[in-house]
């Protein structure tokens, strides 16, 4: 298997033959659209299915829980953990979109357990200015599973609260451990 991380690079932010990694998006964009054809799909998932996961890019969600184009919504975040955004969309995606599950997935090694709170006061050092936003940095990946779970099951804006399910990913076995709630 070939990833964008076994490709030899050039320097940071180019591309060979010039340009940046995000003129080679661009390049790529180009490519897939000239072979698109609408797939005559809404905006509702036809699972019904809200995942919400970390941004880490070590997961492929779709190809790890099987999924095709059309099947969920995908919210994906620093760490996976429900935030008020994440609420916010997990609100949308239910009460406008049609989804009644929510899974959400963690995974080991993940950055979050390595940084603290600190980091805002370290942010707020560099550039006169503390964040608004907590970093949501934890050392038990269960743990904030379960917080996660709980924050989704509580929130008065959901209305599908009945079928929500955390896992953690294993980056190295790609296997998900589902994580009990209590």
């Amino acid at each position: 298997m070939t990833t964008s991380a076994s490709v030899p690079t050039e320097p940071e932010g180019a591309i060979s033959g010039g340009g940046t990694v995000t003129d080679r998006l661009v390049e790529a964009n180009e490519r897939y659209a000239a072979a698109f054809s609408d797939p005559g799909m809404d905006a509702r998932p036809v699972l019904q299915v809200a995942v919400v996961a970390c941004m880490d890019a070590r997961l492929d969600l779709h190809d790890a829980l099987g999924l095709e184009l059309g099947d969920c919504h995908t919210i994906r975040n620093a760490g996976g953990v429900v935030t008020d955004d994440v609420i916010r969309s997990l609100t949308i995606s239910q009460r406008a979109l049609g989804t009644r599950s929510v899974v959400l997935i963690h995974h080991t090694g993940c950055g979050l357990e390595s940084l603290t709170e600190e980091f805002r006061h370290d942010l707020e050092m560099e550039v006169g200015q503390r964040p608004a936003w907590a970093v949501e940095a934890f050392r038990d990946v269960e743990q904030d599973v379960r917080q996660s779970m709980q924050r989704v099951r509580t929130s008065p804006f959901l209305v599908h609260t009945d079928d929500v399910r955390g896992f953690v990913f294993d980056v190295k076995t790609g296997l998900l451990r589902e994580i009990d709630p209590t």
